[in-house]
């Protein structure tokens, strides 16, 4: 039979103790559970820091590289995935194929429960068939058991793509075969089998880390600053570009959007225009001669032309 084991015994499907009777509970006692287990997620995630680092490494490659990250899940776990990679493209102005989120029972999945869906190991197998040695592939399954995922990881490692496997079950509970992977001890949810809880609320900390810390390294940060985000798209963004500038530049605000304009609503260009006395089209060769890395791209002197 394909796929891994059944979901019996997992930590995620056991009865928490401290949550029993909680439909006899006030609101508040309720509200103190919560509080009580979600104060343990941050714990979860240090214990795993070899493994999230060791993640974020290899993403940074993937997509040094020229590949993608591409996330693969069911249900909560899918939509996390999507969530996190429909957020680059505004976040980092990253190209919308660069990470990518696949879903069991594809776009309908993403607004309603396909509950069958995970249990398909050849889709999850064909949902990769695009991929290349240049990509890497995130399996997310909070239970660890979810056949759509393992299939996935297994037709990727195929294809020759990196494989990384995000779970919240010890690996003896739901082994896999990925090049890194991550296990998360969140331990049984405040509501027995619900995942979209502890196990979500973790798995989401660890996207937040691997696609900021890996596009910082890429670039797309300077300082703590989102200085690749597009500043035309509304006026919200566009204000936060010209106070980009003006903080990086030390411009005045008026000055500061006189400038964005001036380089095509791009914060990095306006600051390398600004800090060298150059043009639009020299600043972007300055720019692209250090991958985009406005740290350097400011600090250096150079001939772009040599």
């Amino acid at each position: 039979m394909n796929g891994p084991p059944t979901r019996e015994h997992l930590p995620t499907e056991a009865s928490l103790t401290h949550s029993r009777g909680l439909d006899t509970m006030s609101i508040g006692q309720a509200f103190d559970v919560f509080d009580r287990e979600d104060r343990g997620l941050c714990d979860a995630l240090v214990a795993a820091r070899a493994e999230i680092v060791r993640a974020i490494e290899l993403t940074i490659a993937a997509l040094g590289r020229g590949g993608r990250l591409i996330y693969v899940g069911a249900g909560t776990s899918g939509r996390l995935g999507v969530l996190d990679a429909v957020e680059c493209p505004p976040t980092f102005q990253t190209d919308p194929g660069q990470v990518q989120g696949r879903i069991a029972g594809g776009f309908d999945a993403l607004t309603r429960a396909i509950e069958g869906a995970e249990d398909d190991f050849d889709e999850g197998e064909r949902s990769v068939a695009d991929v290349t040695e240049k990509d890497l592939v995130f399996g997310i399954a909070a239970g660890g058991t979810t056949p759509f995922v393992h299939g996935a990881i297994r037709a990727a490692q195929e294809r020759g793509a990196t494989t990384c496997f995000l779970a919240c079950v010890p690996e003896e509970f739901a082994p896999d075969s990925a090049d890194c992977s991550i296990r998360l001890a969140t331990g049984p949810e405040v509501l027995a089998g619900s995942t979209r809880l502890k196990a979500a609320t973790a798995t989401k900390l660890v996207l937040n880390r691997i696609t900021t810390i890996a596009f910082a390294h890429l670039g797309k940060v300077y300082d703590n600053l989102m200085v690749d985000v597009s500043t035309t798209a509304n006026r919200k963004l566009a204000d936060r570009g010209r106070r980009l500038v003006g903080r990086i530049t030390g411009l005045a605000e008026g000055k500061a959007g006189g400038l964005l304009a001036d380089a095509h609503g791009k914060v990095k260009l306006a600051c390398v225009m600004h800090r060298h006395g150059v043009g639009p089209a020299e600043a972007e060769k300055r720019l692209t001669a250090v991958g985009g890395r406005l740290r350097e791209a400011l600090a250096q002197g150079f001939d772009s032309t040599r």
